[in-house]
């Protein structure tokens, strides 16, 4: 590799003008559709960053991507620097984009009532003969817009790291949290452990801004529920 096509990689950039990197630091939202591109193919030419060939790509497609999605294998390789792969991760990852467009969107369920979580997390963990710990993360409007399996263990004890609780609710936009652990044993009181983690990650929620809703436990049959025992 000349010392010229070196220049034009991405690990050669300044910061600023790397796609990958503005992606990580500033959210995907930052970047244009050309850096978007850019990502996909990686490198330019010896002429041209990356950037520098998608800004020319999507203008001679009228810097639309309806028009760009048209264009077939052999007419995006026409562009040098394009060559078959590039050209088939460009076409794929358009058509990934028709298709999301295409599908329903999900209706995001709201949480009125313990039964709710109930029944939504039921069919995840009423079963199991291990147990469990669960986070539910909820929007403004109580509708659940996240949940996640925080950690499992045996029968009667799961470890629960009130940091990745946070980390992931910072990460999702969330400003309430659920939390749902199963019994195996089809015991529905709390045990001390259960009041000791729930109080621990409400104390820590509140220094977020982020309210802990409630902590419902979760059996074959039934549930409990801490918020519906005023114990939270």
């Amino acid at each position: 590799m000349t010392s010229t096509s070196k220049s034009f990689s991405i690990k050669n950039w300044s910061e600023d003008d790397r796609p990958r990197e503005k992606l990580m630091y500033k959210g995907k939202s930052s970047l244009s559709d050309a850096e978007l591109l850019a990502i996909l193919i990686g490198s330019g030419n010896r002429q041209e960053s990356a950037v520098e060939l998608c800004k020319r790509i999507l203008y001679a497609s009228k810097n639309s991507l309806h028009k760009l999605a048209k264009l077939n294998l052999k007419q995006l390789q026409e562009f040098k620097g394009i060559g078959e792969a590039k050209a088939i991760s460009i076409m794929a990852a358009l058509e990934l984009g028709n298709r999301r467009g295409a599908e329903p969107l999900e209706e995001l369920k709201k949480i009125t009532s313990s039964n709710d979580v109930f029944n939504i997390m039921h069919p995840f963990i009423g079963d199991l003969d291990h147990e469990q710990f669960w986070v539910l993360m909820l929007n403004n409007s109580n509708k659940v817009i996240f949940k996640f399996p925080l950690s499992k263990g045996g029968i009667t004890a799961t470890m629960v790291d009130t940091r990745l609780v946070f980390k992931s609710a910072l990460a999702q936009g969330a400003t309430a949290l659920i939390l749902v652990h199963n019994h195996p044993s089809g015991t529905l009181r709390p045990s001390q452990a259960d009041k000791a983690i729930t109080q621990k990650i409400k104390n820590a929620g509140e220094l977020l801004d982020i309210k802990v809703l409630d902590h419902v436990i979760v059996t074959e049959k039934t549930y409990f529920s801490f918020a519906d025992e005023s114990l939270i």
